[in-house]
């Protein structure tokens, strides 16, 4: 069973990669894979995706655990039941990085996903180009089942988030998110947070077209957390 778990761990780790690499149309390499076929776990380190064709996409990750079924039967059934993730810098300059023609494998899918000390940087043109630089540092996020287009798509199905966002002209957000409601304090909205119940909508289209959808959904949630403080500052007043 260890030799066949040391086999199948390597080949496993090759699939990841080949996934990543035809779903973003880039190159994926992982440092070190493990697969304990008993307990039902595959673990890669140092995995990393480059993409510098159309624009920079650079991804890498300190640390991916998958659960799998147990006692060897991730070899018939390769579905990943917890996806957790430590250590991830993602770089990107533009959204056309994440335009992809028919892959021909399906994207990786997660029942839940478990992200810890993560960094997202986004130049101007890759969300909002009004916008500016955006930098969003994630202590903990957790979300249900995704099917990872993007690196982003579990945003679409996202649980618990503890995070702070880095915007241009120094301007900093504290971000909390809890079962669909939705808080932020900081530069833009005051010490004391602000808080507006959320719906996540379901991801449509290829992978392009849901950074556009996060994008827009951006922006939905700005307005909202905006109106709503300034509600709060009315009554406050009256």
């Amino acid at each position: 069973m260890l030799v066949v778990g040391a086999v199948f761990a390597e080949r496993m780790a090759d699939r990841v990669t080949e996934r990543l690499g035809e779903s973003l149309q880039a190159t994926a390499s992982v440092g070190s894979s493990d697969l304990a076929m008993l307990r039902g776990r595959l673990e890669l380190g140092t995995l990393a995706v480059r993409k510098d064709d159309i624009g920079k996409l650079a991804l890498d990750v300190d640390d991916v655990r998958c659960e799998l079924p147990p006692l060897g039967l991730a070899l018939v059934d390769r579905t990943c039941g917890e996806l957790a993730v430590r250590g991830v810098r993602l770089e990107v300059s533009t959204a056309a990085v994440f335009q992809i023609h028919n892959p021909k494998r399906n994207p990786i899918h997660a029942d839940r996903v478990v992200i810890d000390d993560a960094v997202f940087v986004f130049a101007p043109s890759a969300m909002v180009s009004s916008v500016g630089r955006i930098a969003i540092y994630i202590d903990h996020a957790e979300a249900g089942p995704t099917v990872f287009k993007t690196p982003l798509s579990w945003l679409f199905s996202l649980q618990v988030l503890r995070a702070r966002l880095e915007m241009p002209a120094n301007a900093t957000v504290q971000l909390r998110f809890d079962h669909g409601v939705l808080s932020a304090a900081g530069t833009l909205f005051g010490s004391s947070a602000a808080s507006v119940h959320v719906s996540l909508p379901a991801p449509h289209g290829d992978a392009r077209d849901e950074i556009r959808q996060l994008a827009d959904l951006g922006i939905d949630f700005a307005e909202q957390l905006v109106t709503k403080r300034a509600e709060d500052w009315i009554r406050s007043k009256l």
